[in-house]
């Protein structure tokens, strides 16, 4: 069995005690790949130096929308620089959140704008974060998508965690976008997400723990880890009537498409 975790925060302090060994009981579940987003611009620097210690880590660079306040020029530069690595494969995690009140909207929104251009220029998909802002998120995400190069065409990006209506994610996939699910599906009354993971293609469904957060039963209330996400597969492979491992195999190459890994 082959899985991607396609958004674990593997530079984070929860893991300074046991990374190595995170790793490698990933790697015994099947785990082949682990995609590793930045929050910030030290936490993409981080992200790269775990992809040239590890050989199935790879990064996303970019600035959290959490982490706009301060926000210039001056931070794209410095994620164009860090973007021509060989181990980074995607923009993020970039977007919008309006559950935190850490930065104000304006600049939320011009952060996005910019990474979105940056990423467009440098023809890498993004990874993009959505909480309670899908209203303001969907028209630039797809007004983003009607032009972008031959190199992202079918690859545009990942909506990760995905928490948000069937309607917001058939503006998504219409927009080129895959989905990403998390441990909440496998949550006892998220029947809702589930009749969204459903309705989803399965050529655009995408894996992922965003670890340490949003552990999966039957973990719930644990640190998360990349391990963890065979369960998301498992719960994403009943509802589409298909055995985890065919959904392993599914969602690996999904991924495998979406940010350019083999």
């Amino acid at each position: 069995m082959r899985l991607v975790d396609t958004h674990c925060h593997l530079n984070f302090g929860q893991y300074d005690d046991d990374r190595q060994t995170v790793i490698e009981r990933a790697a015994q579940k099947g785990v082949t790949r682990i995609i590793n987003p930045a929050v910030d611009l030290e936490s993409s620097r981080a992200g790269i130096a775990l992809g040239e210690r590890y050989e199935a880590v790879y990064a996303a660079v970019g600035v959290h929308p959490n982490s706009t306040a301060e926000f210039t020029s001056a931070d794209i530069d410095a994620i164009r620089a860090l973007a021509d690595h060989p181990k980074v494969v995607a923009i993020g995690e970039i977007g919008l959140d309006y559950y935190w009140d850490k930065s104000p909207v304006s600049r939320q929104q011009d952060a996005l704008q910019a990474q979105l251009d940056l990423a467009k220029a440098l023809a890498l998909p993004v990874i993009i974060h959505n909480r309670d802002a899908s209203d303001d998120i969907m028209p630039v995400l797809s007004a983003w998508a009607r032009d972008l190069p031959p190199a992202l065409h079918g690859r545009a990006g990942v909506l990760h965690s995905f928490s948000a209506s069937a309607d917001i994610a058939k503006r998504a996939l219409d927009a080129g976008f895959y989905i990403g699910f998390t441990g909440p599906l496998t949550f006892k009354k998220a029947e809702d997400l589930r009749d969204v993971a459903r309705h989803v293609p399965l050529d655009r469904v995408l894996v992922e723990t965003d670890a340490p957060f949003l552990t999966p039963e039957p973990y719930r209330g644990k640190r998360n880890e990349p391990a963890h996400v065979y369960y998301v597969a498992d719960r994403l492979a009943a509802l589409h009537r298909k055995t985890t491992e065919q959904m392993a195999e599914i969602t690996t190459r999904n991924a495998e498409r979406l940010f350019n890994i083999s």
